[in-house]
């Protein structure tokens, strides 16, 4: 069996999940639990350390302590979150702004986290801001938080949910290889993960594999990302980086396309064509040739793109008239298979939705 970062165990569970062999289940099951080195703290012994924390701040509140801790559909590190905001004003207005979806993303990870002397309040605050933050797919500052995780792990309340929440944002940001790493020790190293995280982490495990470096995948991924940079309003040199590579990208596709097309003229003398690329047969046909220049709103092309084509079309895409979209997406992607249109259809879409 092929080691998974050495961690035979992990590969065997993601394909328990996903192929549902239940005795392989259970026998992995068992095998992860004997060397599993974090758990989840019972809830009884969290809530016992809240109220002590609590206490030694002097904010302690029975009523308002019992909302949160008597609650049955709030997670572990939602309550212990909501805690630190009963005791601590920074921290509230921490969480207030990684939890709302309609407030601007935070650009920098609260003094009141980075700054903390407090190993028991840093790691937990930090997994509940972070939580906040990747469910709005803020991956960025969701990971600055967690980039202390390894060395508070003996402080943590509830270990699946920071590793998983690691994970997410790493595999939400194309880091392969952390977001490997991390579903490993997700599923090697905690003896109780729940079945809701094993599942989605075998997903994004074998997700994973399938990538390859700049091919269309890529770029549908790199395209998702610009989407989600620009729905926060993160606009900037970052992303205007992300989107060169892209339209260098897709240029560099459609060129090797159209060499290939070039270079290629099946059915005579085994793609060798005599007499300057021209073939015998009915209607003389000329496979080596290229298209006939087509025009969109004046402008004459040869099935060829460039990052100045593209970005004028990407930015009046919003403006133009759907009869003109599709002549424009055809002038785009002319020599490209029908995928490639509707990965830059979505990406002109997304564009043209959060320039509104």
């Amino acid at each position: 069996m092929t080691l998974w970062n050495g961690r035979t165990p992990a590969l065997a569970l993601t394909a328990a999940l996903l192929c549902a062999a239940p005795s392989l289940a259970a026998e992995t099951k068992k095998e992860t639990a004997s060397f599993g080195t974090l758990r989840t703290v019972e809830v009884k012994d969290a809530r016992a350390q809240a109220q002590k924390w609590l206490t030694d701040a002097k904010k302690y509140d029975e009523k308002a302590f019992a909302a949160i801790w008597d609650a049955e559909d709030r997670p572990l590190v939602d309550k212990l979150g909501d805690t630190f905001a009963l005791g601590n004003a920074d921290a509230a207005k921490a969480l207030q702004m990684a939890r709302d979806a309609d407030a601007p993303a935070p650009e920098a990870v609260p003094a009141v986290i980075k700054d903390a002397k407090d190993p028991y309040f840093k790691a937990n605050l930090s997994v509940a801001y972070a939580k906040g933050l990747a469910s709005r797919k803020v991956y960025e500052d969701a990971l600055e938080a967690l980039r202390d995780l390894k060395k508070l792990e003996s402080h943590l309340v509830d270990p699946a949910t920071a590793l998983f929440q690691k994970a997410v944002c790493e595999h939400g940001l194309m880091m392969q290889p952390e977001a490997t790493d991390t579903i490993a020790r997700l599923l090697d190293d905690v003896s109780d993960v729940p079945e809701r995280y094993k599942m989605v982490s075998a997903l994004m495990h074998f997700d994973m594999l399938s990538w390859q470096d700049k091919d269309l995948g890529w770029i549908a991924r790199k395209m998702d990302n610009i989407q989600r940079r620009l729905q926060l309003t993160r606009g900037g040199e970052k992303t205007q980086k992300i989107q060169k590579e892209v339209v260098v990208r897709l240029s560099e596709m459609i060129k090797e396309l159209e060499n290939k097309k070039k270079g290629s003229c099946s059915g005579c003398n085994g793609g060798n064509c005599p007499n300057g690329g021209k073939q015998d047969g009915p209607n003389n046909m000329q496979p080596g040739n290229p298209l006939d220049d087509s025009r969109l709103g004046g402008i004459a092309g040869e099935g060829k793109i460039n990052n100045k084509k593209f970005k004028e079309i990407a930015q009046v895409w919003g403006k133009l008239p759907e009869k003109e979209r599709a002549k424009a997406l055809v002038e785009l992607t002319r020599d490209l298979p029908a995928k490639y249109q509707e990965a830059i259809k979505a990406y002109l879409d997304g564009i043209a939705k959060d320039s509104k």
